[in-house]
């Protein structure tokens, strides 16, 4: 059961990570919404934040903004010690414009991965994520 769970889990990951368009990224959520796992349900939340850039206006952008932000966190406060919870938030809090003051948690995020990779509890794919995509 582990084995299945860590597949599909790198899965999600490496697709999240191939995602090109709004196309791509709706079939993403649309394949995965069912699935309960919070290190799946963290990737939707930032694709789910993606959709806001496809609107043009900007209360429709930002109800799309607070909806899955409240969702992270909450998914968050449930599962504090998983690793792609925090990996994914860290992603959106440095990437958001710093107008909509989603940076709370950039350095909690950044020590509490950083341990993680120090104590190799995170699968090399990950890292190499990890690294490529935020400041770490």
């Amino acid at each position: 059961v582990y084995t299945v769970f860590f597949l599909n889990i790198t899965e999600v990951q490496e697709e999240f990570h191939r995602l090109n368009n709004e196309d791509e990224e709706l079939t993403f959520i649309e394949k995965y919404h069912g699935d309960l796992n919070p290190s799946v349900q963290a990737y939707i939340c930032a694709v789910e934040m993606k959709q806001a850039e496809y609107r043009f206006n900007p209360m429709s952008k930002l109800r799309i903004f607070k909806k899955t932000k409240n969702k992270l966190e909450e998914l968050i406060l449930k599962n504090p010690k998983n690793i792609d919870l925090r990996y994914v938030r860290l992603l959106l809090q440095e990437k958001t414009p710093e107008l909509l003051g989603y940076k709370d948690n950039i350095q909690e995020d950044k020590l509490f991965l950083q341990k993680e990779l120090s104590l190799n509890n995170i699968s090399k794919d990950l890292e190499l994520y990890i690294h490529k995509n935020t400041s770490i």
